[in-house]
């Protein structure tokens, strides 16, 4: 039978395993860094990134949406809410269209269901909630972040 020895304990664990640690850590210290300045360069995003919501206009100025309410009802997280109103020329449109982002969780089928294309998720990851009540996007906010995309919102389309 063999007697452990307590040098060759030490002596490995001195050794062999601080040395493949510290080999290790030399490796990635010296090896060429991939972190990304964020501000400066952009994150590479797949082409199916789904951003920040806005709401669409036909290019003579009148808003798309027709007040269905499909987004409304196949919203799974209930993140959406819509009033609407009868025009007198018979037509429907929306008295109060809101999303709420701390609900929301960006699947897209509120984009998908739509059927005029009224609503849509943007390409733009760049929003911070900084206060309270910011994080429902009304429909005033959402018809202005529709007008400020549109040319990105129509270049993604025909793709």
């Amino acid at each position: 039978m063999k007697k452990y020895s307590y040098a060759k304990g030490l002596y490995q664990w001195l050794l062999v395993d601080i040395i493949q640690g510290l080999s290790l850590t030399a490796s990635y210290f010296f090896a060429r860094k991939i972190t990304i300045a964020y501000p400066e360069q952009e994150i590479p995003r797949s082409s199916r990134f789904r951003g920040i919501h806005a709401l669409r206009k036909y290019p003579n100025g009148e808003e798309r949406c027709i007040a269905c309410k499909l987004c409304e009802a196949v919203c799974p997280a209930l993140a959406i809410t819509i009033d609407s109103h009868e025009r007198e020329d018979g037509s429907r449109r929306t008295t109060r269209y809101e999303i709420d982002l701390f609900k929301c969780i960006f699947c897209g089928l509120c984009e998908e269901s739509c059927p005029v294309d009224a609503i849509v998720e943007t390409k733009q990851s760049h929003y911070a909630i900084l206060e309270r009540g910011y994080n429902i996007l009304d429909k005033p906010l959402l018809l202005a972040l529709g007008e400020r995309y549109e040319e990105e919102i129509a270049h993604d389309r025909l793709q």
